[in-house]
């Protein structure tokens, strides 16, 4: 059977305007990082469009050499500026810098990211292909919420998140701001996009 990690892992799952603290387990990704507006920056874009040619050969792989075949999930992306205000109050976007991920199963090894590498190569190498990476995030306990709308319309979340919810309830922001986008923005309405907003927490007695 084909799985399908947005149904199966908690991790992608968040309820609409409602923070929830969650434990996030060690998961493995592709990974490119870059820097700037994402609207505009050819570079943003170009690190999805290598991305997924090796997302999509590694799940190939997966289901010819393993017999296990699975659903590409989401792109997913970490975010921080020098200063997180960026994000918030002034929506700053060329003071942001990213990580685009895609997860990719732990059952896959370093060897078979390298021969999909090397396979999407071979055929028309995207401009960013040798920037991605096969890396394990750790992010442990964090609070995360389901937005919808417009990215541009997050930033009153959060805020709240950022100084309301995450210092009310004892804790203090960690590692980077994560966001998973269930929806394809590309092809979805911005009213109607569906984004799991995540912050990385820990105690603020440590």
């Amino acid at each position: 059977m084909k799985q399908d990690f947005k149904k199966t892992l908690p991790s992608y799952k968040a309820k609409l305007g409602t923070f929830e603290i969650i434990e996030i387990p060690k998961l493995q990704y592709l990974m490119i990082d870059g820097a700037g507006d994402p609207n505009t920056s050819k570079e943003f874009q170009s690190a999805i469009e290598a991305l997924y040619p090796v997302a999509y050969k590694l799940k190939f792989a997966s289901k010819l050499q393993l017999g296990k075949d699975y659903v590409v999930p989401p792109l997913e992306g970490l975010w921080w500026a020098d200063n997180m205000d960026a994000f918030t109050d002034r929506r700053d976007k060329s003071k942001w810098h990213w990580t685009l991920m895609v997860m990719t199963p732990d059952w896959i090894t370093g060897e078979m990211f390298g021969e999909a590498v090397e396979t999407v190569r071979a055929k028309n190498a995207p401009i960013k292909l040798d920037h991605i990476r096969l890396e394990t995030l750790d992010e442990g306990t964090c609070v995360q919420i389901l937005h919808q709308g417009s990215f541009d319309e997050e930033g009153p979340t959060l805020d709240r998140l950022h100084n309301e919810f995450i210092p009310e309830h004892g804790y203090k922001m960690v590692k980077k701001h994560h966001e998973i986008y269930l929806s394809d923005f590309r092809k979805v309405s911005s009213d109607k996009l569906r984004t799991i907003l995540r912050q990385p927490v820990a105690p603020t007695s440590r």
